[in-house]
């Protein structure tokens, strides 16, 4: 029996067969569109962290050993300035003791020269010596506390200043002196670079009062 070709019905025409070869293609594109990519390694956002990362361990590891030496720099900075400071205390007056020095040997040359040329019985000669010597001994004295900005204060005639001077007493005025001016030093001052490190003892003149 003969089977005769049928043509599909006209409200098919033009619809994919469901077994062609256009709908097998677009059936396996899909199906490799939807399955997982292969794991090739780390994204390059993952690596671009890890060489951050290391970079930022490499700055931090600089910048505790610049910290650490600085710190080491600074303790030693400290010892040498405590050590200056000390040394000064010690020699700072090593200048004026070396200076003291010499008026001490020249004392000690008078008092052997006093003692050995001296003629007993002879009291003016050795007045005589004994002034020359002290004459010479006072004369170095000023030449070293000069040099060391020591100064002798001379306050007589000036008016009395509790910051340079230490109240005796009080004495009356005399004639073309100023009340409130200091009359008499009892012991001298003095200062060092101009500032007081001992006060001069003195009498200050005071107006006297009249009697009725």
């Amino acid at each position: 029996m003969a089977f005769l070709h049928m043509p599909p019905p006209s409200h098919f025409r033009g619809w994919p067969h469901p077994f062609s070869t256009a709908t097998q293609r677009t059936a396996g594109e899909d199906c490799s569109s939807e399955d997982p990519p292969d794991e090739l390694g780390p994204s390059l956002a993952e690596r671009a962290l890890k060489l951050k990362a290391v970079k930022l361990e490499k700055e931090v590891q600089d910048l505790t050993m610049r910290y650490q030496r600085a710190v080491a720099d600074g303790e030693n900075i400290r010892r040498r300035t405590q050590r200056c400071v000390e040394d000064a205390k010690i020699f700072g007056i090593q200048s004026f003791c070396k200076d003291l020095v010499e008026v001490a040997d020249i004392l000690e040359k008078t008092t052997e020269y006093i003692s050995e040329e001296t003629e007993p019985g002879d009291q003016k000669l050795t007045l005589e010596k004994i002034f020359r010597g002290l004459s010479l001994l006072e004369a170095k004295l000023k030449s070293v506390f000069a040099k060391h900005g020591l100064e002798k204060m001379t306050p007589i005639g000036d008016k009395y200043d509790p910051h340079e001077h230490e109240l005796i007493c009080h004495v009356p005025a005399a004639v073309g002196v100023q009340p409130g001016t200091v009359a008499l030093v009892r012991q001298d001052g003095y200062k060092l670079h101009g500032r007081t490190i001992r006060l001069a003892r003195v009498e200050v003149a005071v107006e006297s009062q009249r009697r009725l």
